[in-house]
């Protein structure tokens, strides 16, 4: 059927003008609402206000327009049916077969740091979403365009098809509608729930991004979904594998740690090793340096952008992913050499201070959702349990082993020095078995543990955890406490006149 009458009312006013000054060409009377129905007029598009289509004025600072019989009447008739064509005829409802429709800002507005309640509300949109499922439900008849980037392909068909679009094109956007609504209430109902403290339920609506080829193992399908490519663009290598995605995001969420300039290498999700320096090739070699067996096929990621140097001193062993904030262009050129390398760059995020800020882990029957792990440490000078407060350099390595241990899988023990970690055990039944293999890691390095600093993800639950840690050579700890036998083990750390913190904060990673 073709299109002859199309209802025009958007917030995001993008291409919009240019739009229907092309529908006019095609014969296609134009009904508009508000800011658009003057933004049109301006751009010399002829157009019928929606008060004059539906004969009732807009009122109450523009809530009401479209809620109207004649609106939802003109998109819900179905063509070609006899008694809807009567009662339309009836009572004077005009057929509208094109709706061009973007809703206000709410989810913008919300993302603006200190937005207040009231502002949010004022935000959520009634007529539009109303007018877009009316639409959508009768594609059979009525073409829906929420996204000005389906402006072109509209005009494409209607141009080929004697003002007509093909069901197809109708029924991928009344697709593409549904989702958007179902989006917009999904969060209107998660800020509100937030904001009054009443949560009830979790919905969750993402966009397939890719399939991939396979799931964690190749026997498993797998699937990504949401706006990964806002953090990241590959621009190399092969396509990103389950395994890949899941790395890239623990490295990620690692160098957040870090302002300083800072390389770190993951394997598996956990750190292999992490090195800070102003010389980012000095600070590669200190990553590097605490484990060289682990990081083959392991993912780096750095905060700073890569050059040729560290490009080359990278290139010597074989790693799956890189990610940087930018590769200068011969070392760019260099890594390419390597066919299978993924490099990737960190994208800042579209939309200001957004950071991820819920993790969501499946379970038989359901979902776990929790806030991201952010707790930040202060005043750490005042939390320390033992009769020797720790020096300026140990403080330093408790500090930058404490940035690293809340990313390494439970449970999890680090050594540090004030800029690097010097031995890593992660993912042990028993926290003092987790010590021994960091240190165990360090000496196969060749690396000392004499006056390092050993952090620990949760609390040793007796003292020998402490005393291993001592034994290798630590003389600094930090731990979150609240063990029963904390008394226990601040004796076995006054013994070795070691230097402990309680943080207060546990981070443990399942």
């Amino acid at each position: 059927m073709k299109i002859s009458r199309a209802l025009i009312s958007v917030s995001d006013k993008t291409g919009v003008a240019d739009f229907a000054r092309e529908l006019e060409k095609e014969g296609v009377e134009i009904v508009s609402t508000g800011g658009t129905a003057s933004l049109l007029r301006q751009a010399g598009v002829k157009v019928r206000g929606i008060a004059a289509f539906t004969g009732f004025p807009e009122m109450l600072d523009g809530r009401v327009k479209t809620l109207h019989p004649k609106v939802h009447g003109g998109l819900l008739f179905v063509r070609g049916n006899e008694e809807h064509e009567a009662a339309a005829r009836e009572h004077g409802i005009e057929p509208i077969d094109l709706v061009v429709i973007n809703l206000y800002p709410f989810e913008a507005t919300i993302a603006k740091p200190g937005v207040k309640l009231a502002e949010a509300i004022e935000q959520i949109d009634i007529g539009g979403p109303s007018i877009l499922r009316s639409a959508s439900k009768n594609y059979h008849s009525v073409t829906v365009i929420v996204d000005p980037a389906d402006y072109a392909v509209v005009l494409d068909e209607m141009r080929n098809r004697e003002g007509e679009t093909t069901l197809k094109l109708r029924e991928r956007l009344a697709i593409k509608a549904f989702i958007k609504t179902s989006d917009y209430d999904r969060a209107i109902a998660g800020f509100l729930n937030e904001k009054q403290e009443t949560e009830t339920s979790f919905s969750l609506s993402l966009s397939l991004v890719s399939r991939l080829r396979y799931g964690e193992n190749p026997h498993q399908a797998g699937s990504l979904y949401g706006n990964f490519t806002e953090y990241f663009e590959k621009l190399h290598g092969k396509e990103l594998s389950f395994n890949n995605l899941l790395d890239i995001t623990a490295a990620a969420d690692l160098i957040e740690e870090f302002e300083e300039p800072t390389i770190a290498i993951l394997k598996h999700t956990n750190p292999c090793g992490v090195g800070s320096d102003p010389d980012l090739k000095e600070a590669w070699m200190k990553a590097f340096a605490t484990d060289k067996q682990a990081p083959f096929g392991g993912i780096i990621i750095c905060n700073r952008p890569l050059d040729l140097p560290v490009a080359k001193a990278i290139s010597e062993i074989f790693s799956e992913v890189i990610i940087v904030p930018e590769f200068a262009a011969d070392a760019r050129a260099l890594l390419q050499k390597k066919k299978n390398l993924r490099l990737m760059r960190a994208l800042s995020p579209t939309t200001p201070n957004e950071k991820p800020r819920m993790d969501l882990r499946s379970v038989r029957g359901g979902l776990l959702v929790q806030q991201k792990d952010t707790a930040e440490l202060e005043g750490l000078e005042t939390k320390v349990v033992t009769k020797r407060p720790p020096t300026k350099q140990e403080m330093a390595a408790m500090l930058f082993g404490w940035r690293v241990v809340k990313h390494v899988k439970s449970n999890a023990i680090v050594y540090a020095g004030a800029d690097r970690t010097l031995g890593i055990g992660a993912g042990q039944m028993s926290r003092v078995d987790a010590s021994r293999i960091a240190v165990w890691k360090a000496q196969e390095a060749g690396l000392s543990l004499a006056g390092s600093a050993v952090a620990s993800d949760a609390f040793f639950p007796f003292a020998d955890g402490l005393i291993a840690a001592a034994d290798a050579g630590a003389t600094a700890a930090i731990q979150p406490g609240g063990s029963v036998r904390d008394e226990e083990v601040i004796a076995a750390a006054n013994d070795r006149k070691m230097a402990m913190v309680f943080t207060g904060v546990r981070h443990f990673r399942h």
